[in-house]
């Protein structure tokens, strides 16, 4: 019952974080992996996955119909990263995970320094007419993440928000709200794999799955109610968060 408690904590406060900025991930992954050290990586990534998916359902409902959504773009970008995620699955046992990290670090430092100096960047939104050239960057950038999500996996709520902000001019609310349609999309076909497979402990998944909605209800309330400011702030201490400890784990725990 301890490790439960324990393991709750933690899930609704990667669903609070999550659901405002994405990197869920960095707090309940860990959390598995050092309370049950026993227990086989794929089915504690499988009961992160059950949790998850669940806190970022919760968490688009809260957006969607108090949030602009411009389904246009959103529905092409949900359907290539579902596809994608499955491929980015399979290709996890030919790609060395330690090849992906520098890129991944790099890439979040340029988007930390990039939305740092750029005051501006998310604060406002600015409404762009969606068409041919627009859906094809949503395919591309749904299908990129997606596949991301299935290889590798940290940030990626985070590079959804940024790429959104960058090419579709959203602000931080509306990016926020747009990447928990797609990284819903990447979670379900993860479980497809995971759940067939039994890769999945349910006394665990089920009370963090709770948790983890409860904390997404309460993180996308806070998002909504602080604004695109707070959001930022909170984007840029993720991605902080996130390079020290790609930086730990590719320069002193290898």
């Amino acid at each position: 019952m301890l490790t439960i408690s324990l393991l709750c904590v933690f899930a609704f406060a990667a669903g609070l974080i999550d659901a405002a900025v994405g990197g869920g991930g960095l707090i309940q992954i860990p959390a598995l992996f050092n309370l049950l050290p026993n227990v086989a990586s794929a089915t504690l990534l499988g009961t992160n996955k059950v949790a998850g998916a669940c806190g970022t359902a919760f968490a688009a409902k809260s957006y969607i119909g108090k949030i602009n959504v411009p389904w246009r773009l959103m529905l092409p970008a949900t359907f290539a990263a579902f596809g994608m995620s499955f491929l980015g699955a399979a290709a996890v046992s030919s790609v060395p995970q330690n090849a992906i990290r520098p890129v991944v670090l790099v890439l979040l430092v340029l988007m930390a320094l990039y939305t740092f100096f750029k005051k501006d960047f998310g604060a406002i939104q600015r409404p762009r007419e969606i068409g041919v050239r627009e859906r094809i960057l949503a395919v591309l950038i749904g299908g990129g993440i997606g596949f991301y999500d299935g290889l590798f996996g940290p940030g990626t709520g985070s590079f959804l928000i940024f790429l959104f902000i960058r090419f579709f001019a959203f602000d931080f609310i509306q990016a926020s709200a747009c990447a928990k349609v797609v990284n819903l999309a990447t979670n379900v076909a993860a479980l497809l794999f995971f759940v067939p497979a039994g890769k999945v402990l349910y006394a665990f998944a089920v009370p963090m799955a709770v948790c983890n909605i409860s904390g997404a209800l309460c993180g996308s309330w806070l998002a909504m109610r602080k604004g695109a400011g707070f959001v930022r702030v909170l984007f840029l201490i993720l991605l902080v968060v996130l390079i020290s400890k790609l930086t730990f784990d590719l320069f002193v725990h290898a």
